[in-house]
């Protein structure tokens, strides 16, 4: 499914996101696409907020929404009983539905029934609408950038859409691909990868960052991590399918354990990077880090700068935050 046949303006539903983080699709879609966000329904209780009017369904329809789209990523990717309500309305005062879940929408019989009754659509991009062939790891023209990550979670996409915005600045050919469902709603199209059969992660990765020209970048947005138990395999699919030049190691510095996982500690960054490198060589021999995205939000600016600088330091890499400082740094190394 691409997404651009999705009609903005959205109506986000944010509705009963445990945390911002929960909320993450919701609040990346805001970040890059803002002009194209009316409003967010949220009930009450909920852990997230978004920097958006809080509306109704009906209050949105009145207003000119075009499309709901789901803007939380739970546990499993699931469509909660309670959601149902709110989506049947949106159906029935006009909007189309749209989501990213693993859930598909057309298979509640609730919506499938109140689709059909209005005529609006429900559109599922989280799952492929053709099929992949298996990876080959054969050696093909172009260059790629892929983010890895410690953790899920840690700002992979905003690092990968912020380093293409810094390189089409400085006049490089190069293009965001994108591989998770949020990525998707804001690039206009790309391949879920969490939703491909596991024997075709590789092959659907090259698929999505094909032979080009020699020039061309394709910055690649990484998911999952390596080190995280539930999300290992989509994470080294990627790798040998990107057959990247170039990794970025995206962190999130607060973190006290992986992401759902209470018991299970966070790896070394050195640790990190380096099983990154080994895994990609399979498919790019010459592979290399060039520097860390790190997610300060949760640090107050003083302690953002001393993190960065103290790594960076400890590292022998530059050391970045997308949001508050920019990538620049990371785009100086890659050898455009």
């Amino acid at each position: 499914m691409s997404a651009t046949s999705i009609n903005p303006p959205y109506l986000l539903f944010v509705g009963d996101a445990r945390d911002a983080l929960a909320a993450k699709t919701a609040a990346g879609i805001l970040y890059w696409r803002r002009d194209w966000c009316l409003g967010q329904v949220v009930w009450p209780g909920c852990g997230a907020q978004l920097d958006l009017p809080a509306m109704t369904v009906a209050e949105a329809a009145r207003a000119g929404a075009r499309t709901l789209i789901v803007g939380v990523a739970n546990a499993g990717g699931v469509i909660p009983a309670p959601w149902v309500a709110t989506l049947s309305e949106a159906l029935h005062a006009g909007m189309d539905v749209a989501s990213g879940l693993h859930d598909r929408l057309d298979a509640i019989p609730a919506l499938r029934d109140a689709a059909a009754a209005t005529g609006k659509r429900l559109i599922d991009v989280r799952h492929p609408t053709r099929t992949f062939a298996v990876g080959t790891g054969e050696p093909r023209p172009g260059r790629r950038l892929l983010t890895v990550g410690t953790d899920c979670s840690v700002g992979k996409m905003y690092a990968s859409l912020a380093l293409v915005e810094e390189m089409q600045r400085r006049g490089v050919d190069a293009a965001f691909c994108a591989t998770g469902q949020t990525g998707i709603f804001i690039a206009g199209d790309g391949v879920s990868v969490d939703a491909v059969v596991a024997d075709f992660i590789s092959g659907a990765t090259e698929w999505l960052s094909p032979a080009n020209d020699p020039d061309h970048w394709d910055v690649i947005e990484g998911q999952g991590s390596l080190f995280h138990p539930s999300f290992a395999g989509v994470s080294l699919g990627l790798l040998h399918g990107a057959q990247p030049d170039v990794l970025v190691m995206c962190h999130e510095p607060t973190r006290t354990h992986m992401r759902g996982l209470p018991t299970r500690a966070l790896p070394s960054l050195t640790e990190c990077i380096a099983a990154n490198v080994e895994a990609a060589r399979l498919t790019n021999p010459a592979v290399r880090c060039i520097g860390l995205a790190v997610n300060t939000r949760a640090l107050a600016v003083g302690d953002a700068e001393r993190y960065l600088d103290d790594t960076a330091a400890a590292l022998g890499l530059p050391c970045v935050d997308p949001v508050r400082t920019g990538v620049a740094p990371l785009v100086d190394c890659i050898g455009l």
